[in-house]
């Protein structure tokens, strides 16, 4: 036999009950209290009624020359039912010194002894009692009666009217069933205006009980603080309604945010605006300081503007990971087109053998190896971070395949093992990749298009700098250059106006610096610099010997820059342009 348990009453039920149960209580207790009060409210009305009714008929002179006559009876009969009847009261009993009725509502009464207490009256002194007499309990008040003068020895009668204590219950429950009418009136409409906003709470708790929203709010706070990505709930106004940690991390804001706008937490312009956007958001990247986020907004509405919904993602590593993917695939690109044109120079070396002319396919063989080993050679000895090396090895082949020519400045001198740990071959990779593609793309059509890198430390700091003999930079538009979405090329299918907000994040996430300026031959100029920290390697004191710190073999130049290391093989200069620089061919 299965025995269903009752499930807890809802919210809204309970409070629906006790509300009823408080509104009952409080009309019940004002109800008692109320007759409680109206009894000893009637009662003293009682005893005033009935001091003023019998004051006057002991005032009265014709009540005076009633009793001077023989019989005062015959008079004073008729008067008491007289003003009995008139002035509300239930008897009127007028009677001599000794207590002795002349009048009474029941004539069988009359000349009885009156029941009750009379001693203080003959002092002269008026009272009131409740007392049982031959009507039952009453409340009477006792007046003497005086023949002109004030002393109790001219006092000639008493004189006592009272009201039943029946009667002044029955005036108190009167008004006791019109305030119980009342308590009930106030009771139904106060029931009615309980279920009423009880229904509206029932339909906002969906009717759980205060367990179950409890649990679910225990729930929702532990859910909230587990998920690692950013949430963050704007009210109708933009105002913060809630935000988890992650959003708080990912943000960059700290303390109290709750309640104030989103416009005076410091975010970047960008990202403020797609918070403050009316129409949703989707997968959209915005920079902060620090990272590289990804926003979905999503407005609340029931009939009317709730609020907003915000996810933020935190994808600053995979944005560096994909930077890194494409300077490898870059690369690898570049191989595969090296590949293509060594079988196509090992095609001709065999052909020239084949025809007879072997001296001629090793001189075309050897011409090739030098000049490849040589701009190998001049790439490492000025930059030998493997890293960057790297990165410029493959972007040389990915610009001559542009048409464009890109050359390492005489300047440059960046040993293995100078950077800091603090300072990852991740963020080079960002910083010099982007600024290389964007100079590129620049010097892309322009006559005998180059790009020049150079890369040193100077100060205690790295120096980064990128030229190009492209158009320029429009001076209007040097600070929007860096904002993310800014670009001047048609937009593509990764979108555009990422590259150099990227770089100026990493640049900042290092405490460095990046700027633009117009290059010495046209074009423009990118030059980052960022601090090497504690844990980077000494340079070479300016005082040191020429050459001190180059790599084995290179020779010191007048620029101060390394020169090329000598030919393990040959020992031939290295193809040079006009500049000294080292230059491209794509033959790798």
């Amino acid at each position: 036999m299965r025995i269903s348990v009752p499930r807890p009453r809802s919210l809204a039920g309970q409070l629906f009950a006790m509300q009823a149960v408080l509104i009952a209580v409080l009309v019940a207790g004002y109800a008692v209290f109320t007759y409680v009060s109206d009894r000893g409210q009637a009662e003293d009305a009682a005893r005033r009624q009935a001091m003023a009714v019998a004051q006057s008929i002991a005032d009265a002179p014709s009540v005076r020359d009633a009793i001077r006559t023989p019989d005062p009876t015959a008079e004073l009969q008729p008067y008491a039912l007289r003003v009995q009847h008139h002035t509300g009261v239930d008897f009127v009993t007028i009677m001599n010194p000794q207590g002795i009725r002349w009048t009474h509502p029941d004539e069988k009464q009359i000349g009885q002894h009156f029941r009750g207490h009379t001693e203080a009256a003959l002092r002269g002194e008026p009272f009131t009692e409740t007392y049982t007499g031959t009507l039952g309990p009453s409340v009477r008040a006792v007046v003497p009666i005086y023949d002109g003068g004030t002393a109790p020895k001219d006092i000639v009668g008493l004189v006592s009217a009272g009201i039943r204590v029946e009667e002044i219950s029955k005036r108190v429950q009167e008004q006791l069933t019109a305030l119980l009418g009342v308590a009930a009136g106030a009771l139904a409409l106060g029931a009615i205006g309980t279920y009423v906003v009880n229904a509206r709470l029932r339909r906002h708790t969906h009717g759980m009980n205060a367990a179950e929203l409890s649990r679910m709010h225990d729930y929702h706070q532990a859910a909230l603080h587990a998920v690692r990505e950013g949430l963050l709930m704007l009210d109708g106004q933009y105002r913060v309604a809630l935000i988890n940690d992650g959003g708080r991390e990912l943000l960059g804001v700290g303390g109290d945010v709750v309640g104030r706008s989103v416009a005076d937490l410091g975010l970047p312009a960008p990202l403020t605006g797609a918070l403050l956007a009316s129409e949703p958001r989707v997968d959209e990247v915005h920079l902060t300081a620090q990272r590289v986020l990804v926003v979905n907004t999503s407005p609340v509405s029931g009939g009317e503007r709730r609020g907003t919904v915000v996810t933020l993602r935190d994808v600053t590593e995979l944005q560096s990971l994909m930077g890194e993917l494409d300077s490898e695939r870059g690369f690898t690109q570049a191989l595969r087109s090296q590949a293509h044109e060594a079988a196509n120079r090992l095609h001709t070396v065999v052909s020239l053998i084949e025809l007879g002319r072997a001296e001629e396919a090793v001189e075309f063989a050897t011409a090739e190896l030098e000049l490849a080993q040589a701009l190998t050679d001049q790439v490492v000895a000025a930059v030998s971070e493997p890293v960057l090396a790297a990165l410029l090895l493959g972007k040389t082949a990915q610009a001559n395949e542009r048409g464009v020519e890109l050359v390492v400045s005489e300047d440059s001198r960046l040993d293995d093992g100078l950077l800091p740990p603090s300072l990852p071959a991740r963020d080079l990779v960002t910083i010099l990749g982007n600024l290389i593609d964007n100079a590129v793309d620049a010097a892309q059509g322009s006559v005998r298009g180059r790009v020049t890198v150079t890369a040193y430390t100077e100060g205690g700091e790295l120096v980064l700098r990128v030229s190009d003999t492209g158009a320029g930079v429009d001076p209007a538009h040097v600070e929007a250059v860096f904002e993310r979405g800014f670009s001047t090329k048609p937009a593509g299918p990764g979108g555009r106006g990422l590259g150099l907000a990227l770089v100026r994040q990493a640049a900042h996430r290092h405490d460095g610096t990046l700027s633009v300026a117009e290059a010495a031959g046209g074009g423009a100029e990118f030059e980052v610099r960022m601090p090497l920290g504690e844990g980077a390697k000494r340079e070479p004191d300016a005082g040191a010997a020429p050459g001190a710190g180059l790599p084995p073999g290179a020779e010191p130049t007048p620029g101060g820059g390394p020169s090329r290391q000598a030919d393990p093989v040959r020992g031939a200069d290295p193809v040079r342009g006009s500049e000294g620089a080292v230059v491209s061919r794509g033959d790798i």
